[in-house]
């Protein structure tokens, strides 16, 4: 029974009081646990629970603290976060508001870097099929990156020592902190709209993962994807290596290293083109010798073809020829045969009926002819 002058609460004063009690001893601290139940509703913040062997803690991340997260959150990820546990009073409920995640046993850039990787291999934005060739002798070379930095004076020092007549157009940028990545995808953007340069080389010196992060962002990625424009990247040092060096049609291992593989050096394109001129100042006479031993080869087999064409002809003269004596009357009166003709008028006699006595005829034979009156027919 209660007592007189006993306070009693109501549900909201006592709910109240214990997110007091709680935001006072529990305003900062670091949670860790296997995320599951994970929901991102159209409003932007995530929900999900944070679960261990025994336990379960509800968790919420506002769409202002969330937006700062660079990796994908996943059901079955072990994550720690950080924030300060209160009430949702209107069910009396106590959880996490969260304001950091970080994912437990690897860092969450690293997290970050390796999902969106992931993520556009398979989309094909890293296949070697799509790659353009980097021109061989660019007239025009674009540059995007950070006027004040030291990969701009690198990269110019080594242009202007290989071959000072090319042209170049630099588009000033940042390369790391808020903003980076809007600017860096832009000029890339700029520069195909204005078509302007033959190539463009983007990225900037090294620095921590965190500096160099705006070439490891998706719309960096994807504007260099897009471009028409052939793309070097060449961000940091050899051993870095960023989303835009997998998507670019080539990978410089540094800036320096970019301006030395954009453009031949001038002395030895010199010396090449000497080499051609020789070559060409002796190609007339070499093509002159060339043909003379064409024509050489062409007389003899023209003289062999012929030689063989008339052995063949002669060949087949020889056995008509003896076709047409075998065939020939003269052939026939050679072996003791005779023709006769009645005369005048050489008509050939084949029956007797067409003579009488006294008509005149002609006997040929092999070797001349005898002329001779008939005197009698039987």
């Amino acid at each position: 029974m209660v007592k007189e002058g006993q306070y009693i609460y109501k549900v909201s004063q006592l709910t109240s009081s214990i997110k007091i009690i709680l935001e006072d001893s529990l305003s900062n601290i670091w949670v860790e646990g296997e995320i599951s139940n994970f929901r991102n509703p159209s409003s932007g913040h995530f929900y999900f629970t944070l679960k261990d062997e025994k336990s379960e803690l509800k968790c919420v991340s506002f769409k202002s603290d969330n937006e700062k997260i660079n990796f994908e959150i996943k059901d079955g990820m072990h994550a720690i976060c950080k924030g300060r546990v209160s009430v949702y009073e209107k069910q009396g409920a106590y959880q996490l508001y969260v304001s950091k995640i970080e994912p437990k046993g690897v860092g969450a850039l690293q997290l970050a870097f390796e999902q969106l990787k992931e993520k556009l291999f398979k989309e094909g934005l890293f296949d070697d099929a799509r790659k353009r060739p980097i021109p061989k002798l660019p007239e025009k070379i674009g540059i995007i990156t950070s006027p004040t930095g030291a990969a701009i004076r690198d990269v110019l020092n080594v242009l202007k020592r290989r071959f000072s007549n090319v042209e170049i157009i630099i588009n000033p940028v940042k390369v790391q902190g808020v903003g980076a990545r809007e600017e860096i995808s832009q000029a890339i953007e700029d520069f195909n709209k204005l078509n302007n340069v033959d190539v463009i080389i983007v990225g900037r010196g090294g620095g921590s993962l965190e500096d160099l992060w705006a070439f490891n962002e998706e719309i960096v990625a994807r504007a260099v994807y897009n471009s028409r424009i052939p793309v070097i990247s060449a961000v940091g040092h050899e051993i870095d290596w960023m989303i835009t060096d997998f998507v670019a049609d080539l990978r410089a291992p540094t800036p320096s290293a970019a301006a030395e593989l954009v453009i031949p050096e001038k002395r030895d394109l010199a010396g090449t083109l000497d080499a051609i001129e020789k070559r060409l100042k002796a190609f007339p006479a070499n093509v002159v010798k060339e043909l003379e031993q064409r024509l050489d080869d062409t007389e003899r087999d023209l003289v062999l073809r012929f030689r063989h064409y008339s052995e063949l002809k002669e060949e087949g003269f020889k056995l008509v020829s003896e076709k047409l004596a075998i065939l020939s009357p003269l052939g026939i009166l050679g072996r003791g045969y005779s023709i006769t003709f009645k005369l005048p008028g050489r008509k050939i006699i084949k029956n007797i009926l067409s003579l009488r006595a006294g008509d005149l005829i002609e006997t040929r034979l092999s070797k001349g002819n005898i002329k001779s009156r008939v005197e009698e027919l039987e």
